[in-house]
């Protein structure tokens, strides 16, 4: 492969890419020179000025996934270098960055990832056929021969690809469809925060950076949405140098490309992919000097500005009156013609998909509310209600829970709207109706954190019920407010998107050659803060603002919208409440019970947004390292799997077996598969090597009865011993195991040794993730079960062991042993009883 991309990109052809590149970003920066001074007089002005947005009634938490990850677990990978299908152990930070490992191990032990992947501009597929006509369009009209084999052969049906434009594609699968859901939902979250957009808190980068970015567009005929605007401001740019780059290198290098038409398109999206990291490479490089260029003037402009301020403003002003005049007539007749007519229609498009989604945020919100006063109303416990907390507070992160929000807005059609109004693709109003879901799913959450933890340190039974139930319908009232004032905002700014540059793309040709003279009416030392074609948008953008207004307002008195007029949203209605806003609440440490370890261990499975489980019918995956694929064959069908009734709810383990060892007598090769993690524990897969346990030489009559299945061809013993050896010296323990043994045969309690009890499930495993919504069933801790002498486990445990994790197993035991008469009564009957439990 390495080959192919040395062979179509040599130095001659990189060194016209690197050229290329150079020239895009210089014209790119002399832009933006022009627009970072503007971008700092609107902030400069803005401040002084003052202003702002109404006060929302719910409260905002500033990083809600500090020292947090959403998800982490195990799926198979495709290699292009080898063409192998290999276990990978996946990790997604909170940055949303997908990093994958060999394995599980490899990551707990701080070692680098194998590759990230940033997931902006990115799309997940789960159809080969989608990808292949994807892949289609990459290396249009080739006549090669079409390839009869398909193009992955893979193990599972159950994919997951990650597609790009240009970078390298990534190829993942697992074993359920199950499965495939979930991690589709993930890898959507992904994209969907990666393809958020710049940060809205730096007021003058940001500003400076979109304007640039949309004026440069527009000097190539280029207006309406983009889609690759994702991303930070490297990788934009890499995909603005790429946009004029790939069709060349596509004429020039697709004819010279050997091979079937598959093989084609995947060796072209290898040199893209090449050429790709070359060019955001030095986009990231150039835009960081241009930065720091601008940054460093910043402190003599940030002077001039606040010396002439008013000067500045009352010469912007005079300047957007005359041109006013000149644009007004011309933005009223277009306006009238060929955007009224269509304001209803588009907004009837963007406001019934995301209502719909808001809707679903409420009853998302409101359903998880109902049951915490659920559980608390069944248990009472301040324990029980921080725990149900812990889950609920990170509810807007979870990528399942919000599915069903989402996909309300996929439903988005601007059909018959795109092509008259240059619109690309719904996926940019798709993407960004969701964060704002996501924001007040949050948001809401956060609020309800704060009412209920400053009502409940005194209360508790009843008094707490009544918190909730008032807490909660405090805040599902504020949220009714924000998500109308949210849902306005995105319908004005969907519209502005829209419409303005229409409004452009129509005004321009017709005014561009009147604007060169406004420049005569601006002071020489206020003409970087006041440029032309800025006023001439501002004055675009005033000609269609009135309608836009009116056209949602109007929309607001509709009652089917659920929206409110802005009069009679309260401004600082709570103003106690906003100022619990910096007091993040950490539930597992105000109301966790347990030791030390029990809370840090909780702590480190909370910090996970989205936790393990296993679902229902499936075993876990037998490999835990960097291992192939087995073949089609080798993976069992669901009625060869581990059945739903072995694997045990996850809660109940971690009440009652959290500090509790799991007995096992089973022999290893019955046991499930672990991660061979080292060379004797691969021989002992290969070559399985058992231990026997023989009774001790005061057994009169020596009887097997550990549930040993007899050897098979190729084990061998590798240890006997005795079991004078594993009796503990602990004379008192001793007695007890006697007297248990005395008990069950004294109660004539039949119990066949050899029996198959259900082999114990691996969510037991004490290391096992809490879990507030799902996981793939690769992700379990396989490890090797700790085979401890039952008198030990007696001695530190003193409630009884599951009947499901214990092999009961009769020996016959010589009675000369002297045990005092009443001791051995007082044991029968305690062990007795516990024997009956269990049963």
């Amino acid at each position: 492969m390495g080959d192919i991309v040395s062979t179509h990109l040599d130095e001659g052809r990189r060194r016209i890419i690197t050229a290329h590149t150079r020239k895009v970003m210089t014209e790119f920066g002399r832009v933006y020179r022009q627009q970072y001074a503007v971008a700092l007089f609107n902030s400069v002005r803005f401040e002084i000025e003052g202003g702002g947005n109404t006060q929302t009634q719910l409260l905002h938490r500033k990083d809600p996934l500090q020292d947090k990850s959403i998800f982490s677990g195990d799926l198979f990978q495709y290699l292009d270098e080898n063409k192998k299908w290999r276990n990978r152990f996946i990790y997604v930070a909170n940055s949303y960055n997908i990093g994958f490992y060999d394995s599980r191990l490899a990551f707990e032990r701080g070692l680098h990832p194998r590759g990230v992947i940033n997931c902006a501009g990115y799309k997940v597929l789960t159809s080969m056929d989608e990808y292949l006509d994807l892949l289609s369009s990459c290396l249009p009209d080739l006549k090669a021969k079409q390839e009869t084999s398909p193009f992955l052969k893979y193990a599972s049906s159950f994919l997951l690809i990650l597609w790009h434009p240009y970078a390298r594609h990534h190829y993942f699968t697992v074993r359920t469809e199950k499965e495939q859901t979930k991690w589709l939902a993930v890898f959507q979250d992904c994209i969907r925060h990666a393809n958020n957009g710049l940060s809205e808190e730096n007021k003058v980068l940001t500003p400076a950076f979109t304007n640039s970015l949309r004026l440069y567009r527009q000097a190539k005929g280029h207006y309406g949405t983009w889609d690759m605007m994702c991303g930070d401001p490297a990788q934009i740019l890499a995909n603005l140098v790429m946009e004029i780059l790939y069709p060349e290198l596509r004429t020039q290098i697709g004819p010279r490309l050997k091979g079937k038409l598959q093989q084609r398109q995947r060796n072209w999206m290898l040199i893209s992919d090449a050429v790709y990291r070359q060019v955001l490479n030095q986009t990231r490089t150039q835009h960081e000097a241009l930065v720091q260029a601008c940054e460093v003037e910043r402190p003599r402009l940030d002077a001039t500005l606040r010396t002439n301020m008013d000067q500045i403003i009352s010469s912007k002003e005079h300047v957007t009156g005359r041109m006013r005049a000149l644009v007004l007539p011309h933005a009223e007749q277009v306006l009238k013609s060929n955007v009224q007519p269509y304001i209803p229609s588009i907004l009837e498009a963007l406001m019934e998909p995301v209502g719909q989604g808001f809707s679903e945020v409420r009853e998302v919100l409101f359903g998880e509310l109902v049951e915490i006063s659920k559980n608390t109303v069944n248990d009472g416990s301040k324990e029980t209600l921080g725990k149900q907390m812990e889950k609920v507070s990170m509810l807007a992160f979870h990528p399942v829970k919000m599915h069903s929000c989402y996909e309300k807005m996929e439903q988005l059609s601007l059909e018959g709207l795109q092509q008259r109004f240059d619109v690309s693709s719904p996926s940019v109003f798709v993407q960004r109706a969701q964060i704002l879901m996501r924001e007040q799913m949050d948001n809401g959450v956060y609020t309800f954190e704060q009412l209920l933890y400053q009502n409940m340190e005194e209360q508790s039974g009843e008094e707490i019920i009544k918190t909730i139930q008032r807490c909660q319908d405090r805040v599902l009232k504020k949220f009714d407010y924000d998500s109308s004032t949210v849902r306005k905002k995105f319908f004005r700014e969907g519209l502005l998107q829209i419409i303005i540059p229409y409004m452009l793309k129509q005004l321009h040709p017709v005014c561009a050659s009147e604007l060169p003279k406004y420049k005569d009416f601006i002071f020489e030392d206020f003409s970087r803060f006041i440029l032309v074609e800025n006023v001439f948008e501002e004055v675009v953008l005033q000609s269609v603002t009135k309608d836009i207004m009116m056209a949602v307002n109007e929309a607001a008195t509709q009652r089917r919208h659920n929206l409110y007029r802005d009069s009679i949203v309260l401004t600082n209605s709570d103003p106690n409440l906003h100022l619990l806003e910096e007091n993040p609440i950490d539930w597992a440490s105000h109301y966790g019970r347990g030791g030390e370890e029990e809370g840090a261990d909780r702590i480190r499975r909370r910090r996970q947004v989205v936790s393990m489980i296993v679902p229902e019918g499936m075993a876990p995956m037998p490999y835990g390292s960097c291992l192939e694929v087995p073949g089609v064959e080798e993976i069992p069908e669901e009625n060869e799997m581990q059945s739903a009734e072995d694997l045990q709810d996850e809660d109940i383990f971690d009440n009652d077996l959290r500090n509790q060892p799991i007995i096992s007598v089973m022999p290893k090769s019955l046991e499930e598969p672990g991660s061979p993690d080292s060379v004797q524990q691969i021989r002992q897969l290969i070559k399985p090597v058992l231990e026997v346990v023989l009774p001790s030489e005061r057994d009169a009559d020596p009887v097997l009865t550990n549930g040993m299945l007899p050897l098979e061809e190729g084990e061998e013993i590798e240890a006997i011993t005795s079991e004078e050896d594993m009796m503990p010296k602990d004379s008192a323990i001793a007695r007890a195991i006697q007297e248990l043994d005395n008990a069950v045969q004294d109660e004539e309690c039949n119990v066949d040794s050899d029996t198959e009890l259900p082999q114990a499930s691996a969510e037991s495993s004490p290391r096992h993730y809490d879990d507030s919504g799902f996981q793939s069933p690769t992700n379990e801790n396989t490890e090797e079960v700790d085979h401890r002498p039952v008198a030990r486990d007696l001695k530190d445990e003193p409630e009884p062991v599951g009947p499901e994790l214990v092999r009961v197993m009769l020996k016959d035991e010589d009675e000369d042993e002297e045990v005092s008469e009443d001791d051995s009564e007082e044991a029968e009957g305690e062990l007795t009883e516990d024997f009956e439990s269990n049963i």
